[in-house]
Order: structure tokens, then C-alpha cells, then sequence
């Protein structure tokens, strides 16, 4: 691909891959072979920019709070692997990218705490340095505060952060779920200790540009601070997937198969956007692209970098064709007009929520304010 953006130092390609859904086949070994597929593709496509993190494991294991880094040693072995093939490659140009991210956690209580952690990181990876590394979310988990013993710990892990970077263990550092007020903070206690701010990760989508989302790329944008959008399908939403006409010829390869809870489809069902679809689904006809690339294009339009999650080689190269070719200004303002009167504005589903997180003893939120 030659489709790149600059994301602090580097160059990556305009679409990421989101590993969050990566598990693998064996309970024992880290192995699966359709990811090694994806992989792959990703590395002969030059275009392997991948979004992962330590808490990231298998499914079941997550759930439990245990397998972590399982991801980050998954992307490590097939990675090395798909470089060995790959590295006699004319056509290669963009060295895979990788960003993982620090989970805050009451008991990761001063900066070097995140050094740390970013060591096991690295060390997971198998890299010298880590390309971008993220702080997960503000500091929410505070299972004290109801009895007024809350302390808030962001300052300590951007001061983490910097340590990180002077240390030569990162290449550039990034924060996630972010708004406006806290990414300017952040910018410069980190700029007070010469460390630029590359990137910060939210959810945003079409129809995911409220409760501060929107502000918040505005003012990414204006500070040079790339933003990185999950959910960008707004969880399968934006493919046509769940719409009540969803046998559309273009409803697209990169939702299915499905693996949502039962809990997650009622909920996405109760989102009514057939109205926007019709419009998506006109686009995408007229430009040959399928309803979910129009929808990813939308996001890469708008200044971000959408970071869909991709499961099957099938799924990547589908999420890739949003790449090299860019929607026009009256398309983007068709597409913002019926989304806005559709009045819906995705918040997630199920357990799955764009701004709030399950963390053991009850519902942590944030707002990007």
C-alpha cells in the first residue's frame, strides 16, 4: 500500500488491525493459523500496522483476568514468522508497526511502574524498542474512592511515559480515551520533559462523533496529536450487518463470522440506521468499495487513523480496501446529514461500552471532556 500517515516518528498505513479478538486455537500454545494467514497478507500488502495491549489474551482467559500478553507473544511468533517469508520481498517498503499499551491498576503506583511493565512488553514482542506505547485509559480504577481515598495516578504514568521514551525502550508514547482537557494536559507535562505525544486511541464512527468524540479529533488534529479509532464500524453496525434489510449485496465479509454474545446483537439491533445504510450502501455502489470500507474511508477522512479488529486474512483484506482512494467533501457531508437525523448516537452493546469498563468490583466511566 502507499496509502501511509505519519504517527509521530513514523509511517504507518492508513488502516490499522485491531488484535483484541485474537485467541488462540490451543489452550496450551499460541497458535492460530488464520491469524498467521492474516499476518502474512499484512506483511506482503505492506500494510501490518497492528493495535495491541497487555491485558489482551484469549477470550475465556480475559474474562477471568488471566492471559495476559498472550496476545502480544501470538503477534511476536507469527510476526517473526511472516518476516522470514517476507523478507526476500521486492515489493516490501513499511516495516510492521506495532503498539501495545499499560493498564492502569491501583496496585502500578509510581512511574516505574510503567517502565516495567513496558519491559515485559517489550520482551513479549521480542523488539529492541516498542514502535508506540499507550497508556490504556485515564486512571479510572479506584475501588477506594467510596470512602474519599481516591488518588489519581495519570501525572505518574506520563512521567512513566517519558521515562519509557528516554530510556530508548519506545519510539513514540500515546494515551487512550482522551479528551480534549486530558490530551492537552498530557501534552505538556510531557513536552516539559521534551517528549512529544504521537497519538491518543477513541471510539469514533459515523455514527460514534458525540459525547465529546468529535471535539476530541478536532482538537487531536489542531495539537498534531493522530488519533487512533476503535470501533470504527461502530461493532459491526456500519457493515450492514444488523440493519433489518442486512442481506445487502453490500454489507460486507469483515463482520462475519460473527462471534457476538447474544447480549451484544439484541442490543446492536435496537440501533435503527437503516436510513444511513441506503445512503452508505449508494456510495458504495457507485465507487465499486463495500458499505464497511466506505464507512472506514469516512473515519480516515476526518484526520484518524480507524483501527477495525480483524480476525481471518478475509477480514484484513477487506478492511485494507478503505485505503488509496478517499471519499469527496459532498459524500462526507451526505453521509454526516443522515447520520445526524437519525437522532442514534453508539455507545456500544452489551458489555462492550465506548466509554465504561467493567474492572472487577463494578462500572468504571470516563468522559471525553
Amino acid at each position: 500500500t502507499k496509502d501511509v500517515t505519519k504517527l509521530g516518528d513514523l509511517l504507518v498505513p492508513s488502516v490499522g488491525c485491531g488484535t483484541i479478538s485474537w485467541s488462540s486455537n490451543r489452550l496450551t500454545e499460541l497458535e492460530n493459523w488464520e491469524i498467521r494467514s492474516l499476518i502474512s497478507t499484512a506483511c506482503s500488502e505492506n500494510a501490518a500496522f497492528f493495535d495491541t495491549a497487555e491485558r489482551y489474551g484469549g477470550n475465556i482467559k480475559t474474562a477471568f483476568g488471566m492471559g495476559w500478553g498472550d496476545t502480544e507473544r501470538m503477534l511476536q511468533k507469527h510476526l517473526s514468522e511472516a518476516q522470514a517469508i517476507t523478507s526476500t520481498n521486492a515489493n516490501k517498503k513499511l516495516d510492521p508497526i506495532v503498539a501495545t499499551k499499560f493498564t492502569p491498576s491501583p496496585w502500578r503506583s509510581s512511574a516505574q511502574s510503567v517502565v516495567e511493565a513496558c519491559e515485559q512488553s517489550r520482551l513479549r514482542l521480542g523488539v529492541d524498542q516498542i514502535d508506540l506505547y499507550q497508556i490504556h485509559m485515564p486512571d479510572i480504577v479506584q475501588p477506594l474512592k467510596f470512602l474519599g481515598m481516591g488518588d489519581n495516578k495519570d501525572e505518574m504514568y506520563w512521567d512513566g511515559l517519558a521515562e519509557c521514551y528516554h530510556r530508548g525502550l519506545v519510539k513514540n508514547v500515546g494515551v487512550c480515551n482522551y479528551g480534549p482537557t486530558l490530551v492537552m494536559k498530557c501534552q505538556e507535562a510531557l513536552a516539559k520533559r521534551g517528549v512529544p505525544l504521537a497519538s491518543n486511541q477513541i471510539a469514533y464512527s459515523l455514527i460514534g462523533r458525540h459525547n465529546g468524540a468529535q471535539e476530541t479529533v478536532d482538537k487531536c488534529n489542531e495539537l498534531g496529536v493522530k488519533v487512533l479509532a476503535y470501533y470504527p464500524f461502530a461493532m459491526g453496525l456500519l457493515t450492514g450487518k444488523y440493519s433489518s434489510s442486512s442481506s445487502s449485496m453490500f454489507a460486507d465479509a469483515s463482520a462475519s463470522p460473527s462471534r457476538k454474545t447474544k447480549l451484544e446483537k439484541s442490543d446492536l439491533q435496537k440501533y435503527k440506521i437503516d436510513p444511513l445504510l441506503t445512503v452508505l450502501e449508494r456510495i458504495a455502489e457507485k465507487r465499486g468499495k463495500s458499505v464497511a470500507q466506505v464507512a472506514l474511508n469516512y473515519v480516515i477522512c476526518k484526520g484518524a487513523i480507524p483501527i477495525p479488529g480483524s480476525r481471518t486474512e478475509a477480514q484484513f483484506v477487506e478492511n485494507i480496501g478503505a485505503m488509496g482512494w478517499r471519499l469527496t467533501n459532498t459524500e462526507i457531508a451526505m453521509l454526516e446529514l443522515e447520520a445526524d437525523e437519525l437522532g442514534v448516537g453508539f455507545d456500544g452493546a452489551g458489555f462492550k461500552r465506548t466509554s465504561e469498563k467493567f474492572v472487577g468490583y463494578g462500572v468504571e466511566k470516563w468522559r471525553l471532556d
